[in-house]
């Protein structure tokens, strides 16, 4: 009856009709450009079709429609908001005619229906799910929220306190979950699904459901009295406020919206929906969490080439059996990879197997592993004190004490027990690979793997090549990361890596303004509502003031043309007096044990008497804005160097580590990414506004060139 390229509708029995989305030569289904136009057309023809009894939409996919082509999005938010939201009205009456079609309708999902996939299903009379199928409406996790009706339909289908909770958090939702909340309407076996939507499709046809009344439910206000709306709204919007990432508005956005549109009929909810959508589209976060879904994109591709190179991973060891070794092994047990743990002294062995225990408690208490499966991925890590069955592994991790002569040591004696294929990584955060490697006889085999801590939580993995690794070597540490379930971002060997090195110019951004007078509670105050996760001073605390010092001392020592050293620097002030931060109960901030054990701070009285003695010119005032521009140019100026110097290759890999390793704001999207949103020519020109502050503040000379030519790190 209609063959496109993404849909094609057949005639079948009963005067059903089966409209199917099969995208040619491609594994999933979206609703790309192309599909809302063969949608239109397949539309059209069904509707002339005079003996038609009721449709039934599938897929030929393993998924049912993932959502939109987030490709397009580009193209498409480069319109102003007047134009972009009726550009979604026009893709929007697409749905409308479907959902007018005179005839029942029932869809049948298999698999995932995602976004715009499930809105698609809204729209229909009736829905069918597959028990293995999930679905959902992710559009927050970009910044964004529902385009193709959502906010319109869930509200009318589901009621407004499932649509609020499904579209604020963006949650994928298995079958039984989505037939309590009366978001579909029946669930079955995968092998039932199609019988089970003809039979459903059969029953509305004939009169044993009334589908009409259920489609004009979706035309109207919705049946709910004010003051019962507002009730729902007002504390879901309140709750939404306190718990919602900073600066990223799509979630509350989408809940007002709702409220408005719930006294609305489809056509003027509709409209609520493009223009609250259009706006939201175009802001910071929205760009920047597209931007990120890009780069992860990327990066998968990259990691497959890395997994086609990498050798063979059956089993691993671990050198160093603290709380970072005893993480280190239990991430690799708990994905699957045995691990032999290994340490010279007993009681810092049993800490790392009391490590590994720990979290798997932590998983059986959340109720993520059965306790059986818990022991036996105990039982996978051995703790040992000598070097047997080393032989049999294939990846060691060295993990112990970060001293350059204890590491060289552990890496001669191991590399005498494994054999010569053997990859040998080292958990450095501060100590050249290059250095380390120039004592062993295979430096080919021999690759940097930085965890960041804790391991259990923290998803990026530094990979660092040496001058003398092999790619293979490279290739398989990375699949290894991979097979923990973490992200590895290769970098290049050189002081503090990529995290770090960018990390610390931040840092000595705000020594720098402490120095000059700044308040630490405001800076933090500031940077938290910029939306890090915890301002510099209370960073500096967690991180342990005297670990702070020595990497930033050792990072500065690699860059000394822009990293030049503070006299007035606050953390070694707090390190002479002893004040090493939380674990001493004491830093910028004092700390007492919450009911749980864990620290709470509060103001410290002390802090500012020792502050004044290296603030020569005593307290001044610094404007909100100042102080992000002294914190964030410096570090944004490092991430430009370090792409410029080939630490990582892609401008995506940088800011997905940033994100990743230190909490880099989300709605800002990473460092370089934030620079191109500002424009480079305003970089550059707030380096030039703050030359006077030292080098750190210096444009590099690759971004004026990329000025000149009117260059971005992302062409928008």
């Amino acid at each position: 009856m209609f063959k496109g390229t993404t849909i094609q509708v057949f005639a079948l029995d009963n005067g059903f009709i089966e409209l199917c989305f099969d995208r040619i030569g491609v594994a999933i289904n979206k609703l790309d450009r192309r599909t809302v136009d063969e949608l239109r057309e397949a539309i059209t023809f069904i509707s002339t079709a005079q003996d038609a009894r009721g449709v039934i939409v599938t897929s030929a996919k393993e998924t049912f429609i993932v959502g939109a082509d987030i490709n397009e999005f580009a193209e498409m938010f480069r319109l102003n908001v007047h134009n972009l939201s009726a550009k979604i009205k026009r893709s929007n009456d697409v749905f409308i005619a479907f959902e007018d079609l005179h005839v029942p309708t029932v869809v049948a999902i298999n698999g995932l229906a995602l976004g715009g996939g499930l809105e698609m299903a809204l729209s229909a009379s009736l829905r069918v799910m597959s028990s293995t199928a999930q679905i959902g409406l992710p559009e927050v996790k970009l910044g964004l929220f529902p385009g193709f009706g959502g906010t319109v339909r869930m509200p009318r289908v589901a009621g407004p306190a499932v649509a609020i909770d499904w579209i604020a958090s963006g949650k994928l939702n298995k079958a039984e979950a989505a037939k309590a909340a009366g978001v579909v309407d029946e669930i079955c076996t995968p092998e039932a699904l199609r019988e089970k939507a003809l039979a459903l499709l059969e029953q509305a046809a004939s009169g044993q459901i009334n589908w009409r009344e259920r489609q004009q439910r979706k035309l109207k206000p919705l049946a709910l009295p004010i003051n019962e709306i507002s009730t729902i709204f007002a504390p879901a919007k309140l709750k939404l406020a306190g718990n919602t990432a900073k600066h990223q508005p799509a979630a509350l956005a989408a809940i007002e919206t709702m409220e408005l549109a719930s006294v609305r009929d489809r056509a003027g909810a509709q409209l609520l929906e493009c223009d609250a959508f259009a706006r939201i589209a175009k802001t910071q976060a929205a760009g920047s969490m597209i931007q990120t879904y890009h780069n992860e994109q990327a990066l998968k591709k990259m990691f497959q080439r890395h997994q086609r190179d990498a050798r063979a991973l059956q089993h691993g060891a671990v050198l160093g059996a603290g709380i970072m070794g005893g993480g280190i092994a239990y991430a690799s047990a708990l994905r699957g990879t045995p691990v032999l743990l290994k340490d010279v002294v007993q009681s810092q062995l049993d800490l790392g197997a009391s490590e590994a225990r720990k979290q798997l408690t932590k998983q059986v208490k959340a109720g993520r592993l059965a306790q059986e499966k818990s022991d036996h991925i105990l039982s996978t890590i051995t703790p040992q004190l000598d070097y047997a069955n080393f032989r049999t592994v294939d990846v060691v991790i060295e993990a112990v004490v970060e001293n350059i002569h204890v590491k060289r040591s552990v890496l001669l004696e191991v590399e005498k027990a494994v054999r010569d294929d053997v990859v040998i990584a080292s958990n450095t955060s501060s100590l050249r690979i290059d250095d380390l490697a120039a004592v062993m006889e295979r430096p080919e085999n021999f690759v940097g793997m930085h965890f960041f801590n804790p391991v259990p939580v923290m998803a990026l993995v530094e990979v660092i090549k040496g001058s003398r690794t092999s790619n293979s070597t490279v290739s398989t540490a990375v699949g290894y990361v991979l097979a923990m379930g973490k992200t590895p971002i290769v970098v290049k060997d050189c002081p503090g890596f990529l995290v770090n090195r960018i990390l610390t110019p931040y840092v000595n951004g705000f020594l720098k303004l402490v120095a000059d007078g700044a308040d630490f509670l405001q800076v933090d105050r500031v940077m938290e509502q910029f939306g890090w996760p915890m301002g510099p001073a209370y960073l500096q605390d967690v991180v342990g003031m005297d670990t702070g010092s020595h990497v930033s001392d050792m990072i500065s020592a690699g860059y000394p043309q822009r990293m030049t050293p503070l006299v007035n620097n606050a953390v070694k002030l707090m390190v002479q007096h002893g004040r090493l931060g939380q674990k001493a109960g004491k830093g910028f901030y004092q700390y007492e044990l919450d009911p749980n054990g864990k620290p709470k701070k509060s103001v410290s009285p002390e802090t500012a008497v020792l502050l004044a003695t290296i603030q020569p010119n005593g307290l001044r005032e610094f404007s909100e804005n100042e102080i992000v521009e002294r914190m964030m140019l410096p570090m944004i100026i490092e991430a430009a160097q370090a792409l410029e110097d080939g630490v990582v290759a892609t401008p995506a890999e940088l800011d997905m580590a940033m994100q990743l390793g230190v909490g880099f704001p989300q709605y800002l999207g990473g460092p370089l990414k934030y620079a191109s949103w500002l424009g480079l020519a305003r970089v550059v020109a707030m380096c030039d506004k703050y030359a006077y502050l030292g080098p750190s503040y210096q444009a590099p000379s690759g971004m004026r060139k990329m000025v000149i030519k009117s260059q971005s790190y992302y062409q928008s």
